[in-house]
């Protein structure tokens, strides 16, 4: 959009129940992906009360299945649950309403079917082929020198930064459980400044309100930049006023709630699919990040100040049926010439996609709570937030 306005965006911290259950979901994609790199993974996820419940599909090595390959062996159940509790450790939860150790853990995953498998997997003459049909789509635009939106980055950051500080031990008065909420004005399309911000963070019971609003506000200040910060009236920290049952006690919580939240707060358009217990072969997730590497790109080379990419793809077919690119008339080329120049220079198949990014790896828990995009890659991990890499764009511009 151009002129002046208002836009909002969201995040929610890694001990929301719909984060919970993002990051267990991960946490077995990568459990699996270091038993067999090529390995399908669908998990889904619910929480409540003490309770863990998964759900999906699995195509691993066959000393971890049994029943000729229909279930998973006791060992490798066991092995996921350890995972599992692991998980909900390292996110904080030990409370009465749920407890890494004293959850009841239910496990129905299973055996991929057949008929999935069949169109996907690569055969005499025929390539891989995409894991599902639908359509996905990468943002890049030049509010943050990450080239994310700002609302939704800003978002992320607090909630960042309170989580850090809750795990160091600094601000112990603070749950897992929290969410963001900033308004931002826009002047000539361009963010200026935040008209409201909203926290709302669990805490311990005997913290007072002003106490935890001191504390988030600290974060906040930090985070912004300078002058942006919204008047005092319009700085809502808890504002029901108490928030000390949270978590998946206070709210049951399920896989893929949150795809606006992991992607780009509203900015940009959403194809519909999550991202979190997929394996790269699912072109929901890996479409959506290689996506999200052209747009980016795009705008690292100067070529426009904004990039929205779709993708489209057809189960069991290897070629993506679409390529859009929308520049929203701040491109120096035609979109239609910068389509050309990607589709040549991105092999945009599913093992093409892997290839590129090194999406065949253990590399998933951390995408799945403060966002997908605008992250840093970790050098020292082969595919870590690769689609985050700008190497593309010297090659485009």
């Amino acid at each position: 959009m151009e002129g002046n306005f208002l836009f909002t965006s969201e995040s929610v911290s890694e001990g929301h129940p719909d984060k919970v259950c993002d990051i267990i979901s991960d946490t077995v994609l990568d459990l699996c992906l270091s038993k067999d790199p090529q390995a399908r993974v669908a998990c889904e996820t619910m929480t409540t009360t003490n309770r863990t419940v998964l759900a999906g599909e699995l195509r691993v090595p066959e000393d971890c299945m049994s029943n000729n390959g229909k279930e998973l062996s006791l060992d490798f159940k066991n092995e996921i649950e350890t995972s599992v509790r692991e998980a909900v450790k390292n996110i904080g939860y030990e409370q009465s309403g749920y407890h890494w150790k004293n959850m009841v853990v239910e496990n129905h995953l299973h055996g991929q079917s057949p008929d999935i498998a069949m169109g996907v997997d690569a055969g005499d003459n025929k390539e891989e082929g995409a894991g599902d049909q639908g359509i996905m789509f990468g943002y890049a635009c030049k509010d943050t020198n990450v080239l994310m939106p700002a609302a939704i980055h800003y978002s992320h950051k607090i909630l960042q930064s309170l989580a850090e500080a809750r795990h160091s031990g600094t601000a112990h008065i603070l749950g897992p459980d929290s969410k963001s909420q900033i308004t931002l004005e826009h002047s000539n399309g361009k963010p200026v400044r935040a008209t409201s911000v909203v926290v709302s963070t669990q805490h311990v019971e005997e913290a007072s309100q002003d106490d935890i609003k001191e504390l988030v506000r600290k974060h906040v200040l930090d985070v912004l930049p300078e002058g942006w910060m919204c008047a005092e009236e319009r700085f809502f920290v808890n504002p029901t006023g108490n928030f000390v049952v949270g978590g998946p006690d206070g709210d049951s919580g399920l896989t893929g709630r949150k795809i606006i939240v992991d992607t780009y707060g509203g900015s940009s358009p959403h194809g519909g699919g999550a991202f979190s217990g997929k394996d790269p072969t699912k072109v929901d997730r890996s479409a959506a990040y290689v996506s999200r590497y052209m747009a980016k790109n795009v705008v690292a080379a100067n070529l426009a100040d904004k990039c929205t990419i779709q993708l489209s793809y057809a189960i069991g077919v290897s070629e993506p049926l679409s390529l859009y690119v929308n520049t929203a008339n701040t491109g120096k080329i035609s979109d239609q010439e910068l389509a050309k120049i990607l589709r040549k220079e991105v092999d945009l198949t599913p093992s093409g996609i892997r290839s590129r990014l090194g999406l065949n790896h253990s590399i998933y828990t951390p995408t799945a709570s403060y966002g997908h995009f605008g992250r840093v890659p970790n050098e020292k991990i082969e595919g870590s937030f690769s689609w985050e890499k700008t190497d593309l764009a010297n090659k485009i511009s």
